[in-house]
């Protein structure tokens, strides 16, 4: 099981190597007009979402425009855990673990009020299954999240079958074009 989680983060590596950064944000800026179509994310009050990295869909400018009529929560890593906090601006920011764009402020906890969660990985299958990078962040934060869970990725991350353990949680949907 490992060793073929490990042989498809590099084949999506070597997929997403084929395209260019203004390619990728196109791509995003699609996936993400979709995301905004979606009933889920219409009713949510409380969205879960990601400062994106670089090889993940572009969630910058998405978090900024709805930050003013939404309350947007960002994950920030403490340790082995993701620690959720909410957005309020991008001076708020600063650079944590993974070289990601972190809030600063005081821990939310209130997951049950988390009505969306907008989730990334390196690849989702059709069943909602989620191939993470590893480390098990999102594996312990999920159990938590009892509002709807939309993955999000580019069309070569979805795929017809990610490996899967019992302790995964799958997504309700998953976003692609």
């Amino acid at each position: 099981m490992k060793e073929r989680k490990k042989e498809l983060r590099s084949w999506i590596a070597r997929q997403k190597a084929q395209y260019n950064d203004s390619t990728l944000k196109e791509l995003s800026a699609d996936i993400l007009a979709e995301l905004e179509r979606t009933p889920a994310f219409d009713r949510a009050q409380t969205v879960l979402l990601y400062h994106s990295l670089k090889d993940e869909v572009y969630t910058h400018t998405f978090i900024e425009k709805w930050s003013q009529r939404k309350r947007i929560v960002l994950p920030v890593v403490v340790g082995n855990e993701l620690e959720l906090r909410i957005y309020t601006d991008p001076k708020d920011l600063i650079i944590g673990a993974y070289g990601i764009a972190e809030p600063i402020g005081r821990q939310f906890t209130e997951y049950e009020s988390i009505d969306l969660a907008v989730i990334p990985g390196v690849a989702f299958d059709v069943n909602g299954h989620r191939l993470g990078r590893g480390k098990g962040y999102y594996d312990r934060l999920l159990p938590q999240i009892h509002g709807t869970k939309i993955g999000i990725c580019f069309p070569f991350q979805l795929i017809d079958e990610v490996p899967s353990e019992a302790f995964d949680i799958p997504m309700n949907a998953v976003i692609s074009l």
